[in-house]
């Protein structure tokens, strides 16, 4: 039976824009380079007992206050990134560095409970994995908004928190250390004290290690040649030899440092603390947010001298930085994984090598809203058009 073109178009434009939706799903990763040529891990380098991180940042949830468009559409292609992330990284564990919600400290708790349950739907395939939440300022507010009791009952939803919204936690020999960065910019502040006993704790913790490691190396080296005795001893804890960072503002950053490539896909850079406001897209309907926080200098140097971290993560600017510190301790900026905070969401792989301390970190960009939305219209266009195609002499006589 003779099929017409006009009962054909509508079946081969749907499988078009299905292949369209898992085309665009996937994500692009590129290898950034890192200070030492050694830091560059390709695949055919890497080794099933590397452990494979996936830090997404900024996904600004709105839970039950979620309009159409949010709901149906950017979170609908949220969760296809992370199903498609999920298939193409193959991590070991997901890292979350904070602002999960997009006003969560203008919630309820019943309301809060809806940005859980469509967090939880969002992983999808990654529940079933190793995670880690760092807290924003979105999810619980600035200095002045800040109620350590509430903190305290957010908290508890995560796995690996303590009441102050720090956590530390091993895995795969890989130690980590989370930092409730935003308590850490506030004065007098009972959650900002906790913060910094929690550093203290893993500092003096570190410090005992080194102490043991140095005496089984002091006592084995007497051993071996009792008659020298060099008369020094390096520090305890030696620049880098800390655990991984993980925050949700960046450290303070001092002119001594460099940026390496910025944001590998357009070229440009611009430092945090120059970051355009017109990054705040999608926020019509929230309180003005400040995108040029960092911690302050005197709590970043305090973080340096008391962890010395072997690299650090860090959200809030909404854009992929590569930072080196005055020490060479590198800190990456991962990018906003939403598109209610920029047209073109991403995210950051990190793998740390079994028998070395090399760290490779990957950017990964996902679809533009902008290329998606041009995309579905043209489907439109050429679904409507279809009709007055059909009512032409020519398009009649077309049969299969």
């Amino acid at each position: 039976m003779a099929v017409a073109w006009r009962s054909v178009l509508p079946v081969i434009l749907f499988f078009a824009l299905l292949a369209f939706e898992d085309w665009i799903s996937h994500p692009y990763c590129k290898t950034m380079p890192g200070r030492d040529p050694d830091d560059h891990v390709g695949p055919e380098q890497e080794s099933e007992d590397d452990l494979k991180v996936m830090l997404v940042a900024n996904l600004l949830l709105f839970g039950s206050e979620a309009g159409f468009v949010n709901l149906y559409f950017r979170d609908y292609y949220m969760s296809k990134f992370f199903k498609k992330s999920f298939h193409r990284v193959k991590p070991d564990l997901l890292l979350v560095l904070g602002d999960i919600s997009a006003k969560g400290s203008q919630l309820t708790k019943t309301k809060w409970l809806s940005v859980f349950h469509q967090f939880h739907w969002m992983l999808g395939p990654f529940l079933g994995l190793p995670y880690h939440v760092v807290l924003g300022d979105r999810d619980f507010g600035e200095c002045g908004e800040l109620d350590a009791k509430f903190v305290n009952w957010i908290t508890r939803k995560f796995p690996g928190l303590d009441s102050s919204g720090c956590g530390a936690f091993k895995i795969s020999n890989v130690s980590f250390v989370s930092l409730n960065s935003v308590a850490l910019l506030c004065g007098n502040n009972e959650l900002r004290f906790s913060a910094e006993k929690a550093i203290e704790s893993e500092s003096l913790g570190l410090q005992m290690k080194a102490n043991d490691a140095s005496k089984t190396n002091e006592d084995s080296s007497k051993l071996r040649t009792k008659s020298h005795d060099f008369g020094w001893r390096e520090n305890a804890i030696s620049s880098g030899a800390g655990p991984v960072l993980l925050l949700h503002f960046p450290l303070h950053q001092t002119r001594k440092g460099s940026y390496g490539e910025g944001n590998a896909f357009n070229g440009a850079l611009t430092p945090p603390h120059q970051s355009s406001r017109t990054q705040r897209m999608g926020f019509s309907d929230t309180s003005p947010y400040e995108l040029s926080c960092t911690v302050p200098p005197n709590a970043t140097e305090y973080i340096f001298q008391a962890l010395r971290p072997r690299i650090i993560f860090s959200a809030h600017a909404y854009e992929f930085y590569d930072y080196v510190h005055f020490d060479g301790t590198r800190e990456i900026t991962v990018p906003a994984m939403t598109w209610k905070a920029r047209d073109d969401p991403g995210f950051v792989v990190a793998t740390f090598r079994r028998n070395r301390s090399v760290v490779s970190v990957s950017y990964c960009s996902l679809a533009r809203e902008s290329h998606v939305l041009l995309a579905y219209s043209t489907f439109l266009v050429i679904l409507l058009m279809i009709p007055l195609l059909a009512s032409t002499p020519k398009f009649r006589s077309l049969r299969w």
